[in-house]
């Protein structure tokens, strides 16, 4: 890592925002705001004209296909958001009360929420600096170090829990080394579940994120890269795990003419039929959106080229979609200098989330060190990623 300069230098900052004017023009501009035209009015509209825009209706299932087809998966399910996905991904992984659950520290807060809602329990790991994703490194020698084997699953040799789940975050777009997790997954079978809330367009090689784990759920929410205003959407290739989260999704009820009978607790986590027609006519537009976005993380990548200041690019062998683009700063203090600026000059800028393990709800969970995540929340800032308007 190169050494960081102190961002206190005025200069500097005069010069980042007027690239940021450059990019995005006058006036406020927004850390990710979506693009709409003609195309997505007149499919919502379309689908208001033919009365099925709530649970019902062939956008959904069109949508459902264009992502699996999209993503390389067998199945695509869609929800009401990437929370819900995340949960009954979770459900039919087998988190349950009293299981405890792998994840990162550095992360928004449905990712952990989700595990709450099955009452499971995370554990927080270490992140890597350069993906800002899981460490298969701190992954493994946690679970070399705390897991004991009964009878082919794992627990934990401190609480006497079963591990039933890991759950790593594709960080901003950035792919984390998720075949690598995915083998340390399977030598102590653990469920794997990759939460692709942030990274859709993203790869790993030649194969979009969310392929290596039972699981994989994205976000379709307004900052996303693709919106539906709101929605979620599970990915798997194993049809019967399919079957089954279409029939919790949907309240477990049973196909029927005109009776309702629901012959289990599900969820009414159903993707309104206007969301879906808005994805639609998203999702055509996600290779130029991403095309566009690439632009944009080059013009920054030169730009902190010439400072002692990082940009955080993609790791070799990914192509990532650079959702959130980030910078590091020196320290805290520098970080906090940058921010102040940025957003006294009309650009929204913001910090690392507040680590999970920080916050009330989770403070009392198990981690590691958490050393590079230590880092990263006192230096990582995210700045403009909007697709240009085009």
């Amino acid at each position: 890592m190169k050494q960081l300069i102190n961002i206190k230098v005025p200069n500097m900052l005069e010069s980042f925002v007027d690239v940021v004017r450059e990019i995005y023009g006058d006036g406020f501009v927004p850390l990710h705001r979506p693009i709409f035209s003609e195309h997505e009015k007149n499919s919502v509209a379309k689908v208001i004209e033919s009365n099925f825009v709530s649970s019902a209706g062939m956008e959904i299932e069109v949508f459902e296909r264009e992502m699996a087809e999209y993503t390389g998966a067998s199945y695509a399910i869609a929800t009401v958001n990437g929370t819900a996905a995340l949960h009954v991904s979770l459900t039919l992984a087998g988190v349950s009360a009293g299981t405890e659950v792998i994840t990162q520290a550095v992360s928004f807060v449905a990712t952990a929420n989700a595990i709450s809602y099955c009452q499971g329990k995370p554990v927080f790991i270490d992140v890597e600096r350069d993906t800002i994703g899981m460490s298969p490194e701190a992954l493994a020698a946690f679970l070399q170090a705390n897991v004991e084997m009964r009878h082919g699953q794992a627990f934990n040799k401190a609480s006497g829990a079963p591990i039933s789940a890991c759950v790593p975050m594709h960080s901003f777009g950035h792919p984390v080394r998720i075949d690598e997790i995915a083998d340390i997954c399977a030598a102590f079978n653990i469920a794997l579940v990759e939460d692709c809330a942030e990274s859709l367009g993203s790869h790993i090689g030649g194969t979009h994120t969310g392929r290596a784990g039972k699981f994989a759920t994205f976000s379709f929410n307004g900052n996303k890269i693709i919106t539906t205003g709101g929605g979620g959407m599970i990915i798997t290739d194993d049809e019967e795990l399919a079957q089954r989260a279409k029939h919790l999704t949907t309240t477990s009820k049973q196909p029927h003419a005109y009776e309702y009978f629901h012959d289990e607790v599900g969820f009414n986590y159903r993707m309104p039929n206007l969301n879906a027609a808005m994805g639609l006519a998203q999702i055509e537009k996600l290779d130029n959106f991403l095309s566009q976005k690439r632009i944009v993380a080059e013009s920054y990548r030169d730009f902190f080229a010439s400072l002692p200041m990082e940009f955080v690019w993609e790791r070799e062998g990914t192509r990532a979609n650079f959702w959130l683009n980030c910078v590091l700063c020196e320290d805290l203090a520098a970080r906090n200098t940058f921010l102040e600026y940025t957003n006294e000059a009309g650009i929204m800028t913001r910090p690392l989330w507040q680590m999970l393990n920080r916050l009330p709800m989770y403070e009392n969970c198990e981690t590691d060190a958490l050393t590079h995540s230590n880092f990263l929340a006192e230096r990582l800032v995210n700045i403009p990623s909007s697709v240009p308007k085009i």
